[in-house]
C-alpha cells in the first residue's frame, strides 16, 4: 500500500510539471519569418489565430536577410520600428511572453511590414481556459482548423489531476 502511495505522489509531481509546461512557438511554422507573397499577406494573422499563447511561452523567429522588432501598438499599425522594445537581426530571435495581453512584432524592413510581415498575438494568463468549441454567427460557416506543427501538445493540470485522482480511487476501491 505504501508503494502505491509513493507511485501516485510521484505521478502528481510529474503531472504538476507537465501542466505548467512552457511552449516554444516557431512563428509561421515551416514558412518562417519572411515577407509574404501577394496572395498570402494574412499568413501571420492566420498563424496567430490557430495558436493559443500563455504567459511563460516563447516565440521563435527564424529568418534570412531580415529582422524582427517588437514594437508598441502604434508601431505595429504604422510599420514603424523607430522605437523598438526589442530587435533582432541575426537570423534568429526568441521572445519570452512574460505578461498577458497583446504583443506586436514587425519586420525591420518597412516594405516587408507593409506587405503583411507583422504579427499581433494575444497572450492569455497562466490559468485561462479557452472554450473547446465556438459557434459561428448565424449564416456563416466556421473555418476548418489548420494543423500547426510549430507547437508542442500539452495536457492541462486539471484534467491530468482528475485522471490521477480517479485512478487512485479506483485502485483503492478494488483493494481487498
Amino acid at each position: 500500500m505504501a508503494s502505491l502511495s509513493v507511485f501516485f505522489c510521484t505521478c502528481f509531481v510529474i503531472a504538476t510539471g507537465l501542466g505548467n509546461a512552457e511552449k516554444v512557438f516557431k512563428v509561421g511554422d515551416e514558412f518562417g519569418w519572411q515577407e509574404p507573397g501577394q496572395n498570402s499577406s494574412a499568413v501571420y494573422t492566420q498563424w496567430a489565430s490557430r495558436n493559443r499563447f500563455h504567459v511563460g511561452d516563447s516565440l521563435s523567429f527564424e529568418y534570412k536577410n531580415d529582422s524582427v522588432i517588437e514594437v508598441d501598438k502604434w508601431g505595429y499599425y504604422h510599420c514603424d520600428g523607430s522605437k523598438p522594445t526589442v530587435a533582432f537581426n541575426n537570423g534568429h530571435g526568441v521572445f519570452k511572453l512574460d505578461r498577458p495581453g497583446p504583443f506586436y512584432y514587425i519586420s525591420g524592413t518597412p516594405d516587408h511590414c507593409m506587405s503583411g510581415q507583422r504579427l499581433l498575438i494575444e497572450v492569455m494568463g497562466l490559468h485561462h481556459h479557452s472554450p473547446l468549441t465556438a459557434t459561428p454567427p448565424a449564416g456563416q460557416q466556421a473555418p476548418s482548423p489548420q494543423p500547426s506543427s510549430g507547437v508542442f501538445v500539452s495536457v492541462t493540470l486539471g484534467s491530468l489531476s482528475t485522471l490521477l485522482m480517479g485512478t487512485l480511487i479506483a485502485l483503492l476501491w478494488s483493494l481487498p
